[in-house]
Parts: C-alpha cells; sequence; structure tokens
C-alpha cells in the first residue's frame, strides 16, 4: 500500500519551498545557500521538514546532528583531540552542508562553546540548517547572560534566513506513530516490575530495577535524582533500547535539575527513536501543568503525547 502523501500546512509548505531551494544549490561552487533557521512550537512538523530536505540532499557531503549528540561528541574531541577547532574538523570532514536539529543555548558554557563553532561552520562556508523551539533572540534567555551571545546570535541572522513554522496543530498529539518512542506507554498507576540491579552511569552505580537484554526499568529518583549529563544517557542507549522509568511524580513536587534530566532523558530517547514507557502518579496533562522555569519542559511533554496512555484499574497488577 502507498504511502498516503503529508500535506502540509501554510508555515511548513513555506519552509519546505525553501528548503528546496537550498537544496538545489548545495555543491554549487559559485552560488553556495545562505541556510535557514527554522523555528516554532514543539510537534509542528520542524523535524520532518528537515528530515525530508536531508535525503533530498544529492551531496554525500552532508552531516545531521541532534544537538545533544553532537555536543557530547564535540566534548568527547576535544579532550581527544586537545581543542575545539580539531575536534570540528574531525566531525564535520567535509561536508558542505550540516543540519542541526533542536538548537538551544541555556548555558553559558554551551554558549561560549557554539560561538566558535559558529565561527568555525561560517568561515568554512558550510551552510547551515537549523531546527530550533527559539527565534535566535531568545537564544540563552537569561538576562544576565544573554549580552554575551548578541555577536553570535548577529552573525546567525548575518548567514541564516529565519523562518517560523509554528502552525496550530501540535502534530504528536495525533498519535500516528507506534513504532520506536511512539510504541512506548504512559501508565498512570505504580510499576510493579520487582528487582534490584546496579547499572553503572557516569562513574557511579544506578539501582535499576531490571537490566539486561537490552530494556533498563528504573526509578525516576535513581536516574534524574543524580547528577547526570545528557551524554550520559546517551552512552546508556547503547545497551539498552527499550526504557521503563517508573514512580514519576508531579514535576512540581522534585528539584528543577530532576526535571531537566527529564528532559535531557526524552530528548535523547526521541533523537534515538527508542521506546520510553512511564509510570507516573498523574496523567500527562497534569504532569508539568504548574512548572514554568524549566527550558524545553514543553516540548517533553509534547513527545510524551505520542505515548499510548493507560490507567490501571484499581487493585490490579502490572506485569513485569
Amino acid at each position: 500500500m502507498p504511502t498516503p502523501e503529508i500535506v502540509l500546512d501554510h508555515d511548513q509548505q513555506q519552509a519546505a519551498d525553501q528548503l528546496a531551494v537550498i537544496a538545489g544549490r548545495v555543491g554549487r561552487r559559485w552560488r553556495r545557500p545562505r541556510g535557514l533557521y527554522l523555528y516554532g512550537g514543539p510537534g509542528r512538523g520542524k523535524t520532518m521538514l528537515m528530515d525530508r530536505f536531508f535525503a533530498a540532499v544529492p551531496s554525500p557531503r552532508k552531516r545531521r546532528f541532534h544537538f545533544h549528540s553532537f555536543f557530547a561528541r564535540l566534548n568527547a574531541g576535544i579532550c581527544e583531540y586537545g581543542g575545539i577547532d580539531a575536534s570540528a574538523a574531525a566531525l564535520l570532514g567535509d561536508a558542505e552542508l550540516l543540519c542541526f536539529d533542536e538548537f538551544h543555548v541555556h548555558d553559558a558554557g554551551d554558549a561560549r562553546l557554539i560561538a566558535r563553532l559558529l565561527d568555525t561552520l561560517f568561515a568554512r562556508h558550510i551552510t547551515l540548517v537549523v531546527t530550533s523551539n527559539y527565534p535566535p533572540q531568545e537564544l540563552l534567555p537569561n538576562p544576565l547572560m544573554h549580552p554575551m551571545f548578541e555577536p553570535a546570535i548577529e552573525r546567525i541572522l548575518e548567514h541564516l534566513d529565519v523562518l517560523s513554522v509554528n502552525g496550530p496543530q501540535d502534530y504528536r498529539r495525533l498519535g500516528a506513530r507506534h513504532t520506536g518512542f511512539g510504541a512506548g506507554r504512559y501508565t498512570v498507576g505504580t510499576c510493579e516490575t520487582p528487582g534490584s540491579v546496579q547499572v553503572p552511569v557516569a562513574h557511579r552505580l544506578v539501582r535499576a530495577r531490571q537490566a539486561g537484554n537490552g530494556e533498563l526499568t528504573v526509578d525516576f529518583a535513581e536516574l534524574c535524582g543524580i547528577p547526570i549529563s545528557a551524554a550520559d544517557i546517551l552512552e546508556l542507549t547503547g545497551k539498552f533500547q527499550r526504557w521503563t522509568l517508573c514512580e514519576v511524580p508531579p514535576l512540581d513536587t522534585v528539584p528543577p535539575d530532576w526535571v531537566m534530566r527529564l528532559v535531557y532523558l526524552v530528548d535523547v530517547l526521541y533523537d534515538a527513536d527508542l521506546e520510553l514507557s512511564l509510570y507516573a502518579a498523574v496523567p500527562s496533562a497534569d504532569l508539568g501543568a504548574r512548572i514554568a522555569r524549566v527550558p524545553d519542559l514543553y516540548r517533553t511533554l509534547s513527545r510524551l503525547g505520542e505515548l499510548t496512555v493507560e490507567r490501571q484499574q484499581e487493585g490490579a497488577a502490572t506485569s513485569g
């Protein structure tokens, strides 16, 4: 059966048209295209547009990265090669097109690194295509730190066209996916999976309920309550392809850094398209409803909306 054609909304069609122009110019020696910065709310189709564009570019000199995986590899390369320029060169190779998904800047240290990276990309005349939940002017939004990133924002605006992809529909809430990340379940109730096993994470041992055969079952407090990074979670995805997170409380009842680690976890698993199931105390609509100051939490909640919702019956046990 043929795959039904995707019908694009107005913003998506405008972005697709401009991406098609870029795709037709990548590789031309004398007419290297300007880059494109697509921003908008979660679930508006930005990543879908980037993936279609990337597949359509015939040049092999192209690279596509997610924010977390790129900077995990960039930082590892800095240690290995002794500097950001050498690390970036190893990652980019002979690329003439770089696609960067879920671009965001919240940390001053990341901001300095990103500013250096942008200088490298533009000096090499690499065409940059970016998706983000933030317009360029809202990157590094902390008012105390924002001025330090303003020169980098000016460079972005100099080299990239900016388009809003922010139609009225959050497509993730349509529930169309049933594979990969979307195969997971959001259960309001208690995880009954028994067991205790230690899993090494970021130079420490985490007590999980189960860990083996590509599956990890762990309590929210055990994983998100310790100082781990997105790079640490990314490393775990090499061992575990199906994840179950148990005993997830209303997020306004735990420290903000715990919530931020949940954001990292969902980002990494979503980008890798690995299955995630949650056992939570409240429905997803109430999970983060009273939190306003954790960056990117709204993207996490949108992505959790793809999971199949279940509610345990009173007194019923859930098999592990």
